[in-house]
């Protein structure tokens, strides 16, 4: 739910209020910062001579002995288990309550006179207060059971337990009232009643104590720390002086005495039990403030459970239902989409949704009512991006997504390894909140020093119906989506390491063990994948045909891994059969051309073959879209240009050509596919005049030329290269 705005300025300026060192503290008491050991008072506050007859420049002066001795025992070890130190001051009983901040002991000396007792009766009561809250089954009774106990020990007017949302608006979930008060449970709180700094305070400082909200503060004696200069903290401090803003909201809601205990779930402030008094002011004992506080940890440790308990329904479901999907996921690997969405059990079951998205594979599937599938991804990966997992309020943090409030005011969003995700959407449902007078009636008061917070003056109900949000997702819904998008990954990364033993085993059919003895003839083969595949879609081939001829091949399927070399296969194994039975190899490609149309539709591939003739040097070459073979001789080299047709799989019939030439003396014959041309800058046509200048200066041998091209244009690992060489002995 969206905070009400309130002005920018006033609310930096609030937020940079130094609470935790206003250099004052509260009149119901005195605070001393000593040095240790020697116990030396070097910051006292204002009100001190009142309290000891006189200046203190020492503890030593105002503590007998025995007080002073049990000071010094509980400053060598907890001084938790100093708290309070029950002594006599000047005639005045007080409890003494320290703790240590900037590199100071601070004592807080309060009176014991004038706090009200709840009394031993209350104390040894305890244990069944425990065991009431121990056994609340649901969060209500154990916010029932806080508040109404609270108040007993602590004898205020009016105690709430106040919980925030995730915009730290704060709702009033159970309350123990003076029965003449109006009610103010299910009433909500804008955050900027609590600002951040003071929220941050709640969470380090578990209690807070204001006896009488119209007090004068107390300053202290000098304003600065001497140890460090700057302003004592007093963020641990009981007596610390608060807000004049705070001080001035408690008095347009007529509170003249309030105190505070934070609940606190696993380190993160969940809430406050707060309690009011109306009649006068108000200052229960130190042992009742801290048997309240105990209670509040007590219940803070009980949230995770109860909470959990409270929201058990529905989590049995959605456990079954991804226990489903994991298995579905486990039987099709390989169809992991469909697995997702095309059975009786699919995603958007999973959540309650309206709608739900799979991306997988850069495939988007939508199911239900969703955003249109143009904007689905966009509006998912601006969340992923922003860091949002799961809202329920989209707009709020991508602003395009206010036109998809009727389909998705709630999104929940989780990664599927890089760029694929599943996302959930749910429809805007209109909520009608009441506050705890209008939120939006805070005021800008302008000061010398510039614009603050002026608390508004009413505090009866006022009701909005909020909008642009959706149920909002519960823990165990984003958890679930977490696990079923783990499941995902990990079945993808399986699926992958599966295609590369698959591929190996798939390349060592491809590629010739050894390359075939043709007496007269030097051979040379170089095959490298590109760096992101185990093997792509070129190919090389010898082969044999009757009458001592050699067919040398080389082709390309469009793609790479398992996919482009499952059809690699299944060319090579038709090209050699068409090329043992056809009238050359122009004849051969025509056929091979009919079996891609028939069996392997929408596939594209070239291929170049040269028949070799080793006896006579005679060679006929045929291309089917592939780059030109080059020929080198006479300290030259030149590109067949003849012989060419169109790609595999382009034309039902086409008709392919041949050209005809002979190796003589020390003449190559280089064939080789795009990647060893291909470069980032010039493009094919430098590549191919590099390639040409490199052959023709280059050694005469097979593989003494490939060795020189390899170094010489050191193509690229982004794609296959495939290059052979063929020369006469």
């Amino acid at each position: 739910m969206t905070s009400p705005r309130v002005d920018d300025e006033a609310l930096r300026r609030c937020a940079d209020e130094p609470i935790a060192i206003p250099g004052a503290v509260q009149p119901h008491g005195v605070l001393l910062a000593v040095t240790e050991p020697g116990l030396d008072v070097v910051v006292a506050s204002a009100n001190a001579a009142e309290l000891f007859g006189g200046p203190v420049s020492s503890l030593v002066d105002v503590l007998d002995d025995d007080a002073l001795a049990r000071l010094r025992d509980g400053l060598a070890g907890d001084l938790a288990e100093v708290n309070p130190l029950r002594t006599t001051v000047a005639g005045v009983e007080v409890d003494l309550v320290v703790h240590r901040a900037d590199g100071l002991l601070l004592t807080e000396w309060e009176p014991v006179t004038g706090a009200e007792q709840a009394g031993a009766a209350w104390h040894r009561r305890l244990p069944g207060v425990l065991q009431r809250l121990s056994s609340s089954a649901t969060l209500e009774q154990l916010a029932e059971t806080l508040a109404r106990d609270v108040r007993t020990v602590t004898g205020f007017d009016r105690v709430m337990v106040y919980r925030f949302d995730p915009e730290w608006n704060g709702e009033v979930i159970a309350e123990d009232r003076r029965e003449d008060l109006e009610p103010f449970l299910g009433l909500w709180f804008p955050a900027s009643d609590i600002p951040a700094q003071a929220r941050a305070l709640y969470t380090t400082n578990w209690m807070r104590l204001i006896p009488d909200a119209g007090y004068e503060r107390v300053p202290l004696e000098p304003a600065a720390n001497p140890l460090t200069g700057r302003p004592l903290d007093l963020s641990g401090a009981m007596l610390r002086s608060v807000s004049p803003v705070h001080l001035e909201y408690l008095a347009n809601m007529g509170v003249v005495s309030s105190m505070s205990v934070s609940l606190i779930d696993r380190g993160r402030l969940w809430g406050l039990i707060s309690c009011h008094h109306y009649a006068g002011p108000h200052r229960p004992s130190y042992a009742d403030r801290t048997a309240a506080e105990f209670l509040g940890r007590t219940a803070s440790l009980l949230l995770r459970t109860v909470v959990a308990e409270d929201e058990q329904e529905g989590v049995v479901d959605v456990a079954e239902r991804a226990a489903e999907l994991a298995a579905a996921v486990g039987r099709t690997p390989r169809a992991l989409g469909a697995a997702l969405t095309e059975q009786d059990l699919t995603v958007l079951d999973l959540l309650p949704a309206g709608g739900a998205a799979v991306r997988l594979g850069g495939q988007l599937r939508l199911l239900g009512d969703t955003p249109p599938a143009d904007r689905v991804t966009a509006l998912v990966g601006a969340l992923l991006a922003a860091g949002v997992t799961a809202t329920d309020a989209a707009a709020r943090v991508v602003p395009a997504a206010e036109e998809f409030i009727a389909s998705a005011s709630g999104v929940l969003a989780v990664p599927v390894g890089t760029g694929d995700f599943l996302a959930w959407f749910r429809p805007e449902t209109l909520r009608e909140v009441t506050w705890g007078g209008n939120p939006y009636a805070s005021k800008v008061a302008q000061t010398d020093d510039g614009p603050r917070l002026s608390p508004r003056r009413s505090f009866a109900a006022w009701s909005e119906t909020v909008r642009g949000t959706s149920r909002p997702w519960r823990d165990h819904e984003v958890s679930a989506a977490r696990a079923l998008a783990g499941h995902l990954t990990a079945a993808a990364l399986n699926r992958s390491e599966e295609d590369n033993r698959l591929v190996g085993a798939l390349q060592r059919t491809l590629l010739l063990q050894e390359l075939p003895k043709v007496p007269g003839v030097a051979l040379a083969a170089r095959y490298r994948p590109s760096a992101e595949d185990v093997v792509g879609g070129d190919w090389y081939d010898l082969v044999p045909l009757p009458g001592g001829k050699l067919a040398v091949v080389v082709g390309d399927v469009a793609g790479h891994g398992l996919a482009a070399a499952s059809v690699t296969a299944q060319l090579r194994h038709a090209l050699r059969a068409q090329l043992l039975r056809a009238a050359g190899p122009a004849a051969a490609l025509g056929l091979l051309n009919e079996v891609t149309s028939a069996l392997l539709p929408g596939e594209l591939a070239t291929v170049v073959v040269a028949e070799l003739d080793p006896r006579t040097g005679d060679v006929v070459v045929a291309s089917a879209g592939h780059l030109p073979v080059l020929h080198a001789h006479d300290g030259a080299a030149e590109y067949v240009m003849g012989g060419r047709g169109p790609a595999l799989g382009v034309l039902d019939r086409p008709t392919y050509a041949e050209s005809e030439l002979t190796l003589a003396g020390d003449d190559r014959l280089l064939l080789f596919s795009d990647g060893l041309v291909e470069r980032g800058r010039g493009g094919l046509p430098r590549g191919l005049d590099a390639l040409r200048e490199v052959v023709a200066a280059g050694p005469a041998g097979a593989e003494p030329l490939l060795d020189a091209v390899l170094a010489a244009l050191a193509p690229p690992d982004a794609d296959d290269v495939t290059v052979l060489a063929l020369a006469r002995t």
